[in-house]
């Protein structure tokens, strides 16, 4: 059955659920929020490869009971079309007080996962979509009217900006505002550019900008300062998503003006003064159709990365050198 999030607002008697696309940030807010209160201590995660590893312990672990665990909220990551087999399986058990959340990226419309959840009246599926620069915003603001603080709508911006178009990201930039906030009543631009500038941040966001501009040499410079994970690795890939999307939006704004100081100017979110020059050479270096293909290559590259954990950085890595050359 397919719900929308504000569904779980209602009291959903479903045992099953399948939280699938690309809104991260939204997941684990859900999460937080609707199911781990109400199970305590009882929570326990798995990654889909980690089941496989040990079946028999998984089932063991979800259907045992104990009189201190009777009621368990099982979370599992990385969830795949391979695992609908044991889905069917735990559907026709009795769960009782057991709820169990598959949480994964896109799944295409013809996933054999995705079709089982949106067709059985009994398993939930939702999607969770990008938020846009507006919704971000609203987060943003509401966030510091709850804590009575000032800021101004240049600062909101900023932190849009540093969210990359992540719900997560940007809930991570609040958290490290909060602790910041003690006595405050307000806060200036310039404080929030220093918070939010976390070399991490700042590296992932200089490679892929690196890597548009077509600066080879600062990229693998970049590279070899960093030990990045797999997890960044993702977030690196999405990192490049985001930003050819906005070279998409760019291009389309200056084939409008013709101007392309005037389309970097007034574009919203506002780039920052120190990227505006990388923003500008890579409008120069990428047309509106070199970029979709560029969005279809970063999509195959995203899936094979996933498909690949084990070799993900290499995979990530020879798309970043392939993409940094300079056209001949």
């Amino acid at each position: 059955m397919i719900l929308k999030t504000h569904d779980l607002n209602k009291n959903v008697d479903a045992k099953i659920f399948l939280f699938h696309g690309v809104n991260e940030g939204q997941k684990e807010e859900i999460l937080e929020k609707k199911f781990k209160p109400i199970f305590g201590d009882n929570v326990f995660k798995y990654y889909e490869r980690e089941i496989f590893s040990d079946i028999e312990n998984f089932y063991n672990q979800v259907l045992s009971k104990s009189f201190f665990e009777k009621n368990k909220l099982i979370i599992i990551k990385d969830a795949s079309d391979k695992i609908r087999d044991e889905i069917e399986i735990l559907k026709s058990k009795k769960l009782d007080e057991i709820k169990i959340v598959l949480i994964c990226s896109v799944l295409d419309k013809k996933s054999k996962l995705r079709n089982l959840f949106e067709k059985e009246k009994d398993l939930i599926s939702i999607a969770f979509y990008s938020d846009n620069n507006q919704a971000l915003a609203t987060i943003a603001k509401s966030f510091f009217l709850a804590k009575n603080v000032s800021i101004s709508q240049e600062s909101i911006d900023l932190l849009v900006n540093r969210a990359n178009g992540e719900r997560k990201n940007l809930n991570n930039e609040l958290t490290k505002i909060e602790s910041y906030l003690t006595n405050k009543k307000k806060i200036s631009v310039e404080e929030i550019h220093t918070l939010t500038n976390l070399s991490e941040n700042y590296s992932i966001n200089q490679l892929v900008d690196n890597c548009l501009a077509k600066n080879k040499s600062r990229a693998i410079y970049i590279l070899n300062e960093n030990n990045f994970s797999f997890e960044e690795a993702i977030i690196i890939i999405r990192t490049f998503l985001i930003k050819a999307k906005r070279l998409i939006k760019l291009n389309q704004n200056l084939q409008e003006n013709k101007n392309i100081d005037k389309t970097i100017v007034s574009f919203k979110p506002p780039i920052f003064w120190k990227d505006k020059e990388l923003v500008k050479n890579q409008i120069k270096i990428w047309t509106l159709d070199n970029t979709y293909k560029l969005m279809e290559e970063i999509n195959k590259v995203e899936l094979n990365i996933k498909k690949n954990s084990t070799n993900a950085l290499d995979i990530l890595f020879d798309f970043i050198l392939n993409t940094s050359k300079t056209n001949n």
